[in-house]
């Protein structure tokens, strides 16, 4: 009887120590990708960032700071002061305007008309912070490609 006694203790104390540590606080590297892009007017372009945290705390983005380019095209500063908190493991918006330069606005003239993707780039850093820790600066590298979207005249995603 008093093995069983010894095995339900060690059993005990081992399910005990693993509460001890609580939940895993873990700053990962956010991530950041073009959601949407839209020709207006006046030739200018809104473009939707998505930020995703992907962290197990909340994080609070004060401010991005983008180059992008457009098939191999600089077409210009995508900086933002958002002052955005996200959740833990989830993503939003952030809204900017940009006058793309000539070369950037003409390759995205022809991947409309033409109705294929195109290719961008963003290069730069993120500023957040990260709930009860101090402010970072996180690098950005991204590559990927927007698509016309049907329906939406002049909108990539």
């Amino acid at each position: 009887m008093s093995f069983r006694v010894w095995l339900a203790a060690c059993a005990a104390a081992l399910l005990l120590a693993g509460c001890a540590s609580g939940p895993v606080r873990r700053v990962s590297e956010p991530a950041v990708s073009l959601q949407q892009l839209v020709v207006q007017a006046d030739g200018g372009w809104a473009v939707e960032v998505r930020i995703d945290n992907f962290s197990s705390i909340p994080m609070r983005f004060d401010a991005i700071e983008l180059k992008l380019a457009v098939a191999g095209q600089d077409a210009g500063p995508l900086s933002a002061r958002p002052a955005l908190d996200i959740g833990p493991e989830s993503a939003d918006v952030v809204s900017v305007q940009l006058k793309p330069q000539a070369m950037a606005r003409l390759q995205i003239a022809n991947a409309l008309a033409s109705g294929q993707g195109i290719a961008y780039s963003l290069a730069g850093s993120v500023h957040a912070t990260p709930e009860g820790k101090k402010e970072r600066d996180f690098d950005v590298k991204r590559e990927s490609s927007l698509s016309p979207v049907p329906g939406i005249p002049g909108a990539l995603r």
